[in-house]
């Protein structure tokens, strides 16, 4: 005889396992969206170092001394040439529509004035809207023009007189990523990140399924009513099935990618467990929070999609607004974060982890004490009635009619398609909007204690972009300073740095820079490089103005060729002008993904899908998602630009150009998934964990040209990869629609091929379920 199994723990999570067994979607979403975002982000980051991002030459000089600098600037790594347009309204129109990232200008008498002393100014022209592939070839640009430089100068034998002080050179040590590897940079952040929305969303997924088709009294039965053990064992296979995902991102980063782990592995791994058991419990709450499982899936996508921003990777929360830090400071990732980069990266020691993990614990367990006490006290409530699904008018306008009825009669999908655009565009930018990374603190071990000496420390003190937060006289207490996290950088200046400049020598001074967090590195090197170069221009000068013939004539032996970087469309460098206009369009296709989508499974629900099939249907449900959108189209390319002080040049009848076959495609993308599933929730579930994979295939944060081709492809299948470029190309560019015309025919493209496919897939289930359901 059969003994039956003793309720309790062990039993609510044998039945856990059971039900996801059963439902294809939870294994899916577990187990399935994890890996495929974990390998398709794996496979993006692929190529550690960015190389051969575009540049335009535009050489109006045509002499053998501008050809070596064109020969410099083709064999630059980081910088391909791949064009020579004859004049620099091309070049600016080549990075306008993408055919470039960069353009050097080579004015015309650059030999002759090299020859008579004039220092003539060579200009480098990059692209801030698309930021770190900007950055990059700027920098590659720079160093290549100034090695072909320093080549002539030495291919010449040119000595400078005794008369002519020597200049000061900072030599980069870079502590936790030497070889600048962005990808070892972003994956390490990237896929805990992403990890953690698929652990939101399947915990709300597991309780909130409770309170609608499965059964609230069998689950708390197998618990012997106990609400603990309900809540652990039903969250306990979730818990292990993510716990060994972290080790398998851990076995990526570090076995396969072979990014170096420097901290405490002990203190790692129990920073995980409590990473993941947060998430659970914050999934679990939200459920039985709302009592409604659509609204909690919206919530969750709300809490945590954004997290990535709060946490303080791409731009530090010491810049954010007080909103921005007290918000992250609430969010476990931010946390995790924290001690992912103090102790893999920097490799600080543990107990300065310490703090951080405590919070994280406490995080996990204030979210599942509520949680539980919300199970304890919880009403169920009454199941409601199905709803008599909206009829529809004949033709076009008919369908039209019905779907905006249909909008508006459902929270769920109102919510998502009205309110969700309207509550990210306050909600997304606000980390960002701080801009500019001010202040970075820097120890200065000062062992030269000479007049040099103290104006170099003045010059890095009124540099905006960094502040001498420690002043020694030995590298060891600077050294604790940086492991203490007080300090992300130190320059030393070597006992005889003036001598040397006096001598008309080169004096080096050793900066030793934290890289673990890439803006503030490249902020910080900005403003230690921009201080040397003041103090070196003032020494050279003895004084005089910097743009005055005394200076420039000490100047063009030292440096014959000066070389100006121009930033193009975001001059200030601001991170939430490069990176908010870009998520604006995918908040919209994301939103309106799951918005139509969910409409289908709706009308599945109601029996009611007959009245959305058909040529004239399908087209009178984009119209309407259209007109739904506009409101929120004005809104991310008109209104909210100009509110945050975004550059906006494009002109408004090329963004609506652009925009309508956007709407169109994602609509039509959503209609026919929305056609294919059988429940509401589906649509949230399969389309909130692919945001983030997404932006990085579309080539703003992430260049183009580090993308593997084939992966390149595949992401043209989401609108969002064509109408990201498109729109940012001709809003924040000043693009035309001429520019951007490859992307604008490729959304219609798509918006033609999803509308095919819709119409096939919704004949096929006509077929099967002539009455208007479908499996």
């Amino acid at each position: 005889m059969r003994i039956p199994p003793h309720p309790g723990l062990l039993l609510v999570a044998t039945r856990e396992i059971r039900w996801m067994l059963r439902d294809h979607l939870a294994v899916f979403l577990v187990i399935g969206v994890p890996l495929i975002a974990l390998a398709v982000l794996g496979w993006t980051f692929s190529s550690a170092v960015i190389r051969d991002l575009g540049v335009a030459v535009v050489d109006d000089d045509r002499t053998p001394t501008s050809s070596q600098l064109v020969q410099a600037i083709a064999a630059s790594p980081s910088a391909g040439l791949t064009m020579r347009p004859d004049n620099l309204h091309d070049a600016m129109r080549a990075i306008r529509s993408g055919a470039a990232m960069a353009a050097v200008y080579i004015p015309a008498g650059l030999e002759r004035d090299v020859a008579a002393g004039r220092r003539p100014r060579v200009e480098v022209f990059y692209n801030t809207q698309y930021f770190t592939p900007g950055n990059v070839a700027s920098r590659g640009l720079q160093s290549a023009i100034q090695a072909a430089v320093q080549a002539m100068v030495e291919e010449k034998g040119v000595k400078p007189t005794p008369a002519i002080p020597g200049t000061l050179v900072v030599e980069q040590y870079v502590l936790s990523n030497p070889a600048l590897n962005y990808a070892q940079f972003l994956l390490r952040a990237v896929l805990p990140a992403v990890l953690h929305v698929v652990m939101t969303i399947a915990a709300v997924y597991a309780v909130g399924s409770e309170l609608g088709r499965r059964s609230r009294r069998a689950w708390l039965r197998a618990a012997g009513g106990s609400p603990l053990a309900a809540l652990v064992g039903k969250l306990l296979p979730l818990y292990g099935a993510f716990v060994l995902q972290m080790v398998l991102i851990a076995v990526l980063i570090h076995g396969v990618f072979h990014v170096p782990f420097r901290g405490s592995g002990v203190l790692m791994a129990a920073a995980a467990l409590l990473f993941v058991a947060a998430y659970l419990a914050l999934g679990a709450l939200l459920p039985l929070l709302t009592r409604n499982l659509a609204l909690a899936l919206s919530l969750s996508g709300l809490i945590a999609s954004p997290a990535f921003g709060y946490a303080g990777v791409g731009f530090p929360t010491a810049d954010m607004n007080a909103f921005a830090r007290h918000w992250g400071d609430c969010l476990p990732l931010k946390w995790y974060i924290s001690i992912l980069f103090d102790q893999a990266a920097r490799g600080l020691p543990a107990s300065g982890s310490v703090p951080a993990l405590l919070v994280l614990g406490a995080m996990a367990l204030l979210f599942g004490a509520l949680a539980w006490l919300r199970l304890r006290s919880l009403r169920w409530p009454a199941r409601e009635p199905a709803k008599a699904p909206i009829a529809a008018g004949p033709g076009i306008a008919g369908a039209f009619a019905a779907e905006w009825r249909r909008v508006l009669a459902d929270k769920g999908v109102f919510g998502l398609l009205v309110m969700a655009p309207i509550i990210y565009g306050f909600f997304y930018p606000q980390p960002y909007l701080g801009q500019l990374v001010r202040d970075v603190p820097i120890a200065v071990v000062d062992q030269d204690h000479t007049e040099l000496s103290r104006t170099l420390i003045q010059a890095l003190d009124a540099d905006e972009t960094v502040r001498v937060a420690v002043l020694s006289d030995t590298i060891a207490e600077a050294n604790a300073a940086l492991q203490a996290h007080r300090v992300f950088g130190v320059l030393a200046i070597p006992p005889g740095t003036a001598r040397e400049v006096l001598k008309g020598n080169a004096a080096h001074l050793p900066a030793f820079v934290d890289s673990a967090y890439f803006l503030v590195f490249n902020r910080m090197v900005q403003g230690i490089l921009e201080s040397a170069g003041a103090v070196t221009v003032d020494t050279l000068s003895h004084g005089a103005r910097p743009d005055g013939s005394l200076a420039r004539a000490a100047l063009s032996q030292a440096q014959p060729i000066e070389v100006l970087a121009e930033p193009l469309y975001n001059p200030v460098g601001g991170y939430a002008s490069y990176v908010v206009p870009a998520a604006f369009m995918l908040i919209l296709q994301q939103t309106l993904l799951m918005g139509s989508a969910m409409l289908g499974g709706v009308g599945f629900e109601q029996g009611g899908r007959a009245g959305r099939r058909g040529l004239p249907a399908v087209i009178g449900h984009a119209l309407a998602h259209l007109t739904l959108y506009v409101p929120a189209l004005a809104l991310y390319l008109v209104i909210l630009p100009r509110l945050y002080g975004f550059s906006t040049l494009g002109g408004l009848p090329s963004l609506i150009l652009v925009a309508i076959p956007f709407i169109l495609a994602v609509s039509f993308l959503g209609q026919l998934v929305g056609s294919m599933v059988t429940r509401r929730e589906t649509a949230v579930l399969v389309f909130l964990a692919s945001g983030m994979p997404l932006f990085f295939l579309v080539g703003v944060s992430w260049p183009r040209e580090a993308i593997p081709p084939m992966l390149q492809d595949l992401s043209r299948v989401f609108p969002s990869t064509s109408a990201i470029d498109a729109l940012v190309r001709v809003n924040q560019m000043g693009a035309d629609l001429h520019d951007v015309h490859r992307d604008w025919l490729a959304l219609w493209i798509l918006a033609a091929i999803f509308l095919a496919f819709t119409l096939a897939v919704q004949r096929l289930a006509g077929r099967r379920f002539p009455r208007g359901r479908a499996a």
